[in-house]
């Protein structure tokens, strides 16, 4: 063997002490700077955590403020102290805080714009929905486009603007959600204006505009029969209505007595309180039981509207019926019964009016009186349209 082959064979081992000493000296300059870094975050900013996973939001932000105090970089820190505060309701530290962070000279694009949308954040929760629209508008070029017309759209639905919340929806809309529900709904809120003001070609274009958005939109029928029955074009009422059907079914209890009128009106009394008892034996979940029996009782008296409600009843039994069932029965109990009868359909009628609502399938934010626009939670369409035992 020649020395350059030894040499060659020898080299790599001789080398080894180099590598182990280049390792050991690299790990050693990575753990000074993890500590060097560590020992920069203020002690304060562990203290604020601690008391945010104890729920104690105001030790939070008085630990998170002297941590603000002590950092050598302040923006994360001093961003998430002022979302704190508004949280808190402390909504002038909030902007306090944001403002100052605008001045900031580190403060520029993309965190300039995150500030921005905070702030704009902190002053529609102080209620100052016009400084809060500003910021959200200027925002629309950057990279916060996105949340700030959400938070838009959010405004405007609060402030009843529907035409500016249709073109916010609008540019909101992508392949994965196209807002077409929202958009129908504003449209419909717009239509029962204009039916409010009389005013029916209005009221008719923005309704069947709705149902352009969406062709399942309930409300924009309904509110397309009202338009015909107040014109006295009651057939295009009875279509209107009974297009709900197809829509979503259980919907038309909230037009049942007004379907029956359409009918009534072109003197078709007797037909139109069939297609009721036909939505009943159909969709025995639908509240129809009232307006079955009442009309029952105009057209063909008090025996025939009793039997008529105690079939709808027994097809449906719940707390409703009963109350429905007490009353219609008490007439024929025996007198030593009656009172018993009495007392007992005014507990039922007591409990009803405590656990028969409307709720809202989001949220579940009950209420005696139906919404289309949660004012729970923001969601539209989600109320039950039958009341239902809560």
């Amino acid at each position: 063997m020649s020395d350059w082959e030894l040499w060659q064979l020898l080299l790599p081992i001789a080398l080894l002490p180099v590598f182990f000493g280049m390792g050991w000296f690299a790990a050693r300059i990575d753990m000074k700077t993890v500590l060097k870094q560590a020992k920069t975050v203020p002690t304060g900013f562990y203290d604020s955590l601690d008391a945010m996973v104890s729920r104690n939001s105001g030790k939070a932000a008085r630990q998170l403020a002297e941590a603000v105090e002590q950092a050598q970089n302040p923006y994360e820190p001093s961003l998430t102290l002022g979302k704190l505060y508004r949280q808190r309701g402390e909504n002038d530290k909030a902007i306090a805080m944001h403002q100052a962070l605008l001045h900031s000279p580190d403060v520029v694009g993309e965190r300039r714009e995150q500030v921005q949308y905070e702030l704009g954040l902190d002053y529609q929760s102080a209620g100052l929905v016009d400084r809060a629209e500003r910021i959200f508008l200027d925002l629309q070029q950057g990279n916060m486009a996105k949340p700030a017309r959400e938070v838009l759209l959010n405004i405007y639905q609060q402030d009843r603007d529907w035409e500016k919340a249709i073109s916010t929806a609008k540019l909101l809309a992508h392949d994965e959600q196209t807002y077409q529900f929202e958009i129908a709904q504003f449209y419909c809120e717009m239509a029962q204006a204009a039916l409010f003001r009389s005013d029916w070609e209005q009221a008719r274009t923005h309704a069947l505009t709705a149902l352009d958005a969406n062709k399942k939109c309930t409300r924009a029928n309904m509110i397309l029969g009202d338009i015909a029955q107040k014109t006295g074009d009651y057939p295009a009422a009875v279509a209107a209505y009974t297009a709900i059907e197809k829509q979503n079914y259980a919907y038309l209890s909230m037009v049942g007595e007004r379907l029956y009128d359409a009918y009534d009106a072109q003197g078709k009394g007797e037909e139109g309180l069939n297609v009721l008892m036909g939505y009943a034996q159909t969709f025995p979940q639908l509240d129809l039981v009232n307006v079955i029996y009442e009309k029952s009782l105009l057209l063909h008296g008090e025996a025939a509207a009793n039997a008529a409600a105690v079939e709808r009843v027994r097809a449906k039994p719940d707390l409703n019926g009963v109350y429905r069932l007490l009353g219609l029965q008490i007439s024929d109990l025996n007198p030593a019964w009656k009172a018993d009868a009495d007392m007992m359909r005014g507990i039922v009628g007591r409990q009803l009016q405590k656990s028969l609502m409307y709720r809202c399938r989001h949220c579940h934010f009950k209420s005696q009186v139906f919404f289309w626009h949660c004012p729970a939670c923001n969601k539209w369409e989600t109320f039950t349209p039958n009341k239902i035992e809560v």
